[in-house]
C-alpha cells in the first residue's frame, strides 16, 4: 500500500480567497508573514517572510459533529498550486514531530491510534494506521498546538 498527502481542497481555498467566511462564520484575516512558521494548507510550503497570508478557522470534516476539530490555519493570500504526492513528506512538515492520527468511516477519531510521531516516520505510520479496516484516513496535526497540517489516505500502486 502506498499513502497520498492530501492539502485542503482548492475549492475551500478559493472560497476563503474570494471573501468567504471560515468555519466560524467570520472573513480571513489577512498578515504578512514576519519569519516562519507560516505553511500554507493549499501548496503545502512554508510562506515567504513578507508575504501576505490569510489566518482563518477551518474544519476539515464534512459536518459538525463532537470530533469535528476547528482550529487556526494559514494560506497563501494570492493562489497557489494545490500540493499532491504519494510518499512523499510535503515542504510544510518541516518540525521535528507532529501527531498523527486515524479517523473512521464516520470521520471520528479512532481511539488509541493518535501518537507524536518523528517526522521521518509519518509515511510508516500512516500506512500501518491505514492498513487497519477500521481506519478510514488519517491526519497530520501539530505536536504543539494541534493545529490541521493534511490529511493521509490510501492510494493504490500502479502496476
Amino acid at each position: 500500500m502506498t499513502v497520498s498527502f492530501h492539502a485542503i481542497p482548492t475549492e475551500d481555498a478559493e472560497h476563503l480567497r474570494n471573501g468567504g467566511s471560515d468555519a466560524y462564520g467570520r472573513l480571513p484575516e489577512t498578515l504578512i508573514a514576519d519569519g516562519p512558521g507560516y505553511p500554507c494548507r493549499h501548496c503545502l510550503t512554508a510562506i515567504a517572510t513578507g508575504d501576505e497570508l490569510l489566518v482563518l478557522a477551518y474544519r476539515p470534516f464534512p459536518q459538525l459533529q463532537p470530533y469535528a476539530e476547528t482550529g487556526p490555519i494559514f494560506l497563501h493570500k494570492k493562489p497557489c498550486r494545490r500540493y499532491i504526492a504519494s510518499e512523499v513528506l510535503p515542504p510544510a512538515l518541516c518540525s521535528s514531530d507532529y501527531i498523527v492520527r486515524g479517523y473512521g468511516k464516520d470521520d471520528r477519531i479512532v481511539y488509541g491510534t493518535g501518537a507524536v510521531t518523528p517526522a521521518d516516520r509519518i509515511v510508516a505510520r500512516a500506512a500501518e494506521l491505514l492498513s487497519r479496516d477500521d481506519i478510514a484516513y488519517v491526519h497530520v496535526r501539530s505536536a504543539r498546538n494541534n493545529c490541521y497540517q493534511c490529511r493521509i489516505d490510501r492510494s493504490s500502486s500502479v502496476g
